[in-house]
């Protein structure tokens, strides 16, 4: 079994793209940065030589990845850079509060306006999730 501790990234050699298959990175003249030959993505190494992160506009947190000397693993964000677990924990407190009123509610059209009520309010960590990770 390898091991997945990251190499160091010497920044004159070639890889392969992180974001493509078939690309590869060169360096780009005159900088400290790597491009892809295909996607056409510009990455740079961190101080520690370790890491290595896309540059992006477009993405609202960026993207890193280590050399495990074979492949590219990639580097998770934080709990907080994620909008997985707030949309979790939206879906969470939805079952947990708003079931038990809604049970509670035994009027004939009390149930279904509560039952609509928490399916509307669980939509809206669903949609921030993927609204956040679509491309």
């Amino acid at each position: 079994m390898q091991s997945q501790k990251g190499q160091k990234i010497d920044i004159n050699s070639e890889y392969p793209c992180p974001c493509r298959r078939r690309g590869h990175l060169v360096p780009i003249t005159l900088t400290e940065a790597l491009g892809c030959n295909r996607c056409q993505q510009i990455f740079v190494v961190d101080e520690s030589g370790y890491v290595m992160e896309q540059l992006s506009t477009h993405y609202p947190y960026k993207k890193a990845w280590r050399w495990t000397g074979h492949r590219w693993s990639t580097i998770h964000g934080s709990l907080g850079e994620s909008y997985l677990p707030v949309a979790l924990g939206i879906v969470l407190v939805l079952l947990i509060v708003w079931l038990p009123l809604a049970l509670h509610s035994q009027k004939g059209p009390g149930i279904i306006v509560w039952a609509l009520l928490a399916v509307l309010l669980a939509v809206l960590p669903a949609m921030m999730v993927w609204l956040a990770y679509r491309r």
